[in-house]
């Protein structure tokens, strides 16, 4: 079946999972449903103590057994230890046919490949995954499938019941003995615990792992103790320090600096940059950057950032510390910066994922965005943007909160050189898609300015600037004209993974890579 971004979705993927092709990024506006409910373990003996000595301990308590549903999150990105010490135990057991259900997995999560290899975990669900987990998805030693959600979709698969978690493992920088969970305060802070957040309220067991221990009560709580079952203490749950790796980091690529002041230059060229305007970037080099050169502009004119959105890194927060941010709405750390500012500044708040980016509640906070710099791995001729597979068609990103936020904010931005190493970025057809191109309104490269022709108002806006204004077309002639007409990958017929729509639809499908060879 064709969806409307022109993707064969195959009549047994929509058998076997339940879900609709995607019809539109706004196609389920206005529809209603009922919030599923989790199983209460009702807690009245007041001398009940939640205190348990070990992970293996509350897997037992818990009722760990073959096909359960586990979730996790991923506050500590590549310093999180906590998916591998559960998952450690689990296997011990000979527990088999686990699906992981995290908000997203990385490079620190190798060591699972053996327990994909041998059955314990079979079917995996996340916002994206890297490293040796994207590499057994790609090439067919994940025996069930990966389905692969945005921030908000996950959230909205949860409280909808089209997930249903028995057990959630919640990495807690402070705990105290009745559970209720902080983010700081402990030697293995995160900032925040917004993803967690519905793990809390609709799993049937959940369980807060925590290596400070702290007097009760642990106020503000982010994490009630109303929602948690069991509390382990163990030696270390993360390497904050291991946050900041990979793409969250300031860029001194000199393309990369030069497309953020293309997107800077555009950014205030719009009616949308005035004084109390809201904004967010992704953790990309170029993304960071168009923070810091837009701050420069702000004091120059003195125009204030209303509303600061999404993940948060240091160059955003010192924004807020001189004053050019009214409010930071927080819902993850991508620095040790940010960690310190959502723990001190007032004006630094916690959300939870449902507020960020659940398209099926009364409004999330993306819907409230004026301006959205997001990054890509592709882009195509209709705008399409695929952030999930790389073109050689292995998985090796997450989906995050691109189409929630592309959805949401009024002008949305993607930033992306015109070649990544020598494979085109701007192409006829994405190897995958997983951002529609009717929510994408501007790609920037550091060849030149895309506008999507649905926004003539941009394009007018755009008039009489000196930036590089082209077609889609004409950037992609350029790729190709450079390192010429990229081969298509060569996938075989199995379906591998699946990528959903926030809305719960099925965007696209991720077929297995053939004649793969592994690099052990």
């Amino acid at each position: 079946m064709i969806n409307a971004v022109g993707r064969d979705i195959p009549q047994e993927i929509i058998d076997a999972t339940g879900m609709k092709p995607f019809a539109g990024a706004f196609a389920r506006h206005n529809e209603t449903y009922t919030k599923a409910a989790p199983t209460v373990r009702a807690i009245i003996d007041p001398r009940e103590d939640k205190m348990v000595g070990s992970i293996a301990e509350v897997l037992k308590k818990c009722g760990i057994k073959d096909g359960m549903t586990l979730s996790f999150h991923h506050h500590f990105r590549e310093g999180d230890y906590v998916v591998n010490m559960v998952m450690e135990e689990v296997h011990k057991m000979g527990i088999k046919d686990i699906t992981i259900c995290a908000s997203s997995l990385g490079k620190a999560h190798n060591p699972l490949l053996p327990m994909i290899e041998d059955g314990t975990i079979t079917n995996i669900q996340s916002s994206g995954v890297r490293g040796k987990i994207g590499e057994a998805i790609s090439t067919g030693k994940l025996k069930g499938l990966a389905i692969m959600r945005s921030h908000g979709g996950r959230v909205r698969a949860i409280e909808s019941g089209d997930v249903h978690i028995d057990i959630a493992f919640i990495g807690a920088p402070t705990c105290d003995k009745y559970g209720n969970m902080r983010a700081n305060g402990g030697k293995s802070d995160c900032g925040v615990l917004s993803y967690a957040y519905v793990d809390a309220q609709y799993a049937d067991k959940v369980v807060a792992i925590t290596d400070t221990l702290v007097p009760y009560p642990n106020l503000p709580a982010s994490i009630s103790q109303v929602n948690v079952d069991y509390v382990v203490e163990v030696d270390e749950i993360g390497n904050p320090a291991k946050i900041a790796t990979g793409a969250a980091k300031p860029t001194t690529d000199v393309r990369k600096i030069m497309m953020a002041d293309y997107c800077t230059q555009f950014v205030i060229n719009t009616p949308y940059f005035k004084d109390g305007f809201s904004y967010q970037t992704g953790v990309g080099g170029a993304s960071i950057a168009s923070t810091i050169s837009l701050g420069k502009i702000m004091k120059e004119r003195g125009i204030k950032m209303g509303l600061a959105l999404g993940g948060i890194a240091g160059p955003m927060c010192k924004l807020l510390e001189e004053g050019l941010i009214e409010k930071i709405v927080d819902t993850q750390d991508f620095d040790l910066t940010a960690i310190q500012s959502v723990a001190t500044n007032p004006n630094h708040f916690e959300i939870t994922g449902s507020e960020y980016a659940n398209p099926m509640n009364k409004g999330a906070y993306v819907n409230q965005l004026d301006f959205v710099i997001l990054a890509s791995l592709e882009v195509d001729v209709n705008f399409n943007c695929n952030v999930v597979v790389g073109s050689d068609g292995m998985i090796t990103g997450a989906q995050g909160g691109h189409p929630d936020t592309a959805a949401g904010a009024k002008c949305t931005i993607v930033i992306a050189p015109l070649l990544q190493g020598r494979i085109p970025a701007i192409c006829d057809e994405c190897t995958a898609i997983t951002t529609p191109g009717e929510t994408v309104d501007v790609v920037i490269t550091d060849y030149g300015i895309a506008i999507n022709p649905r926004r003539q108002d941009l394009i007018e806006c755009m008039k009489g600037t000196k930036l590089p204004i082209c077609t889609i077309e004409e950037l992609r002639d350029k790729a190709y004209a450079i390192v010429g007409k990229p081969e298509p990958v060569k996938f075989g017929d199995r379906v591998v993974g699946v990528i959903e729509s926030r809305d719960g639809t099925i965007i696209d499908v991720v077929r297995q890579i053939k004649d793969y060879e592994w690099d052990d």
